[in-house]
């Protein structure tokens, strides 16, 4: 299809409105038809008046899934990428382009879990201590706009578990497959008294993943939750949680190491230098949140700390952080008043502090090497360069850090509603981050020699750098009837460097990115419908550069990222649903002078007009959905992720894939529930990422073969 594809998906989309009016007039919408949403406006609202684009993956899908990772629950979404290159709780995301520069976790992208942020103050976000056991659904909010989006040009991923106060929710589960995958999971709850309620979650997941080399994950978490409901109607509700999470990372592979996998779907004794990457972590987390009702006023206040450490071996290097602990509170109100007919008002502030302490850097210290003449002009001498690590165990130090980053943000949005049908959101968040980094090198692997330099003098470096964002947002919706409503926003969000992005490139700028987005909602009884036109622009975006092996970062003058998206599901008779989605992409660079490393210059060469790499033109989902009172469930999706350019040069696309199906079969009887998920059913040999390196090179990330995995659950009071 061609750039103009848009103008032949608008038609299909409103003949299936058409169709679908006709098979099933449109008539007065059920109570509960709709999904509440609270994410996007930080107000119980229903998804159709929602003056967003925002996709709710509920408990009925979620309960389809296996949950080893994120993804099983929200692959499929139009205009989310989403896959897991590592095999672990690790996901490559990228929301309407944000998030593609990431090498390791997820940038550009605020995730949620009850409200607090699993993201940092940089914009790195980590799935390490996420329940994904208990979670009762999942709310993505696309796009510049949400309040909650602290430096989140991408958008909002909000994860919400089940409640300490939801009845009926004690389970036991446990599941065993193919690939060395099992999963055991218990939720007990208990009422102390009439007040008190306490609750006890514990998890645990691994998989062997034996199809590659060096690719072990495993999870442990215990999390206990308290509730307490005052006689004045308040509530407050606390929890602590312990996990451990730890995931080898496989090595990338070359492209005949891709096509030998192609064709033995296994991956063996790759040529990378680096064998034993991983990330090795524990965390404890707590947060309390408090929410009091005072006349039209309601107080929300919360307050979180968690504390994380990881021993992280990456490319060249091996990280060890004994520490980070992490400070925050989000002080937020709600008040209902008329202002133009029934408002709210929702505001609060928002302050945050990580701080580091004696984090360290280690050179590989089991390591095979050979002596080799380096590159470069001039005479050099021969250097024993590192040809393949044989184990992560640490050698002589490489840098120290300490590291605080800060947080302040106030945020405000009246909500309107003039008429009946009108609803009007204005608002908007200022965030103010700050970095405060010291640290001290004495040494670093050197990708031009591929050996480690050790320096006659450590360097000393001190990095003190803020921030300014400013986000507002105005948008609209109009409720043609109880079925249909349009909607149209505007809204900005600025995106900060990360931590590691701004070491390595002082002069990086944050980014913004402006959008201006007008979209058709509809919800009936047998079908429902979403579609959304955007248009995008973003100054000073964050690139990454991908040169000799090593990603470079820098600001793109402008990028352009226009897109459609459609989501909608159809009742084909009682117990069948059809659903379909789709989006359309086309993220061009107006104005990037890539510098590409020609010796030890850096040349300027002009991207402008070239389309942004590893996001595909066309990205589109089929599922069909079966429940049977009987107790028999069935749900089978196939997911297509079209073609893509690999590099920001243009000179190569990766072909993608095309119906990557997932299934499930399950059974239901009393208390007691049986399902079988099965995972690329069709053992599609496919990359989940490709990248091509300035010289040409290129380097491939496999996607898993077939796995099956088969569940049983005991539920009771």
């Amino acid at each position: 299809m061609s750039k103009s594809s848009p103008l032949i998906v608008l038609p299909l989309s409103s003949a299936f409105v058409l169709f679908a009016g006709q098979a099933f007039p449109a008539e007065p919408v059920d109570e509960g038809v709709d999904t509440i949403s609270v994410t996007a406006s930080r107000i119980e609202r229903a998804t159709k008046d929602v003056t967003a684009s925002i996709s709710v993956i509920d408990e009925k899908r979620i309960d389809a899934e296996k949950m080893h990772n994120i993804k099983d629950a929200i692959k499929g979404t139009p205009g989310v990428l989403i896959d897991s290159k590592n095999g672990g709780y690790d996901s490559r995301l990228i929301i309407r382009g944000a998030g593609q520069k990431a090498n390791y976790g997820v940038r550009e992208i605020m995730v949620l879990r009850d409200g607090v942020p699993m993201t940092d103050p940089d914009s790195f976000s980590r799935f390490d201590f996420i329940d994904t056991q208990d979670i009762e659904r999942i709310e993505v909010t696309k796009g510049p706009g949400s309040l909650y989006g602290s430096g989140s040009a991408g958008g909002t991923i909000h994860i919400i578990s089940k409640s300490v106060f939801d009845p009926g929710n004690n389970r036991i589960k446990a599941g065993i497959g193919q690939q060395g995958q099992n999963n055991l999971h218990f939720r007990y709850g208990t009422d102390i008294n009439d007040s008190n309620v306490l609750l006890v979650t514990g998890s645990h997941r691994a998989s062997d993943n034996d199809w590659r080399e060096w690719n072990q994950f495993d999870s442990q978490q215990l999390s206990f939750k308290h509730g307490l409901m005052l006689d004045s109607g308040a509530t407050l509700e606390t929890e602590l949680s312990y996990s451990q999470a730890d995931m080898q990372i496989p090595a990338s592979l070359t492209t005949s190491e891709f096509e030998s996998y192609r064709t033995t779907g296994e991956q063996r004794n790759t040529s990378s230098e680096w064998q034993h990457s991983g990330r090795y972590s524990t965390i404890w987390f707590f947060n309390s949140r408090y929410e009091q009702e005072i006349g039209n006023l309601v107080l929300k206040p919360r307050v979180y700390f968690n504390n994380w450490d990881h021993f992280h071996p990456v490319t060249g290097k091996i990280n060890d952080n004994p520490g980070t602990n992490v400070f925050g509170t989000d002080l937020e109100f709600a008040y209902k008043h008329q202002l133009w007919g029934e408002s709210t008002l929702v505001g609060g502030v928002t302050a945050r502090l990580d701080k580091t302490d004696d984090s360290k850097q280690y050179e590989y210290a089991d390591v095979t090497t050979q002596l080799v003449d380096p590159d470069g002009p001039g005479p050099r001498p021969a250097v024993n360069q590192i040809v393949r690590t044989n184990s992560d165990v640490p050698g002589a130090l490489l840098a120290t850090e300490d590291a605080a980053n800060t947080l302040f943000g106030v945020f405000f949005q009246e909500s309107m509603k003039p008429t009946d049908q009108w609803t009007i959101d204005a608002g908007f968040r200022f965030d103010r981050m700050n970095f405060d980094i010291d640290s001290t090198e004495y040494g670093e692997y050197s990708w031009s020699t591929g050996a480690y330099d050790t320096f006659a003098t450590p360097r000393v470096t001190h990095t003190d750098t803020t921030f300014n964002l400013f986000s507002p947002k105005l948008g609209a919706s109009y409720a043609l009837n109880n079925v249909y409503s349009l909607y149209g926003m505007v809204a900005q969000s600025g995106q900060v460097p990360s931590e590691s992005e701004i070491q390595s490139n002082p002069n990086l700028d944050a980014a913004t990115a402006r959008n201006i987005e007008v979209g058709l909602k509809a919800r009936a009884r047998e079908w429902n419908l979403d579609l959304s036109l955007y248009r995008t622009t973003v100054s000073d975006e964050i690139v990454s550069v991908l040169q000799g092996g090593q990603s470079e970062f820098q600001n793109a003058g402008e990028t352009l990222k226009n897109g459609f998206e459609m989501s909608g599901r159809l009742a084909l008779g009682k117990h069948l649903w059809l659903g379909a989605n789709y989006a359309y992409s086309d993220y061009t660079f107006s104005d990037f002078q890539e510098l590409v490393r020609t010796g030890p210059n850096l040349n300027p060469i002009d991207r402008s007009g070239n389309q942004i790499p590893y996001v595909p033109n066309h990205q589109y989902s089929l599922s069909l959905d079966y429940n049977h009172p009987s107790g028999f469930r069935a749900r089978i999706q196939a997911d297509t992720w079209g073609s893509y350019y690999m590099d920001n040069a243009n000179t190569e696309k990766y072909d993608g894939y095309d119906f990557l199906t997932s299934l499930m079969l399950g059974y239901e009887k009393g208390p007691h529930a049986f399902s079988l998920n099965v995972d690329n059913l069709f053992d599609k040999r496919y990359a989940t990422e490709v990248k091509k390196d300035t010289s040409g090179d290129k380097t491939f990330y496999a996607g898993a073969p077939r796995a099956a995995m088969l569940t049983y659950t005991y539920t009771f009071e």
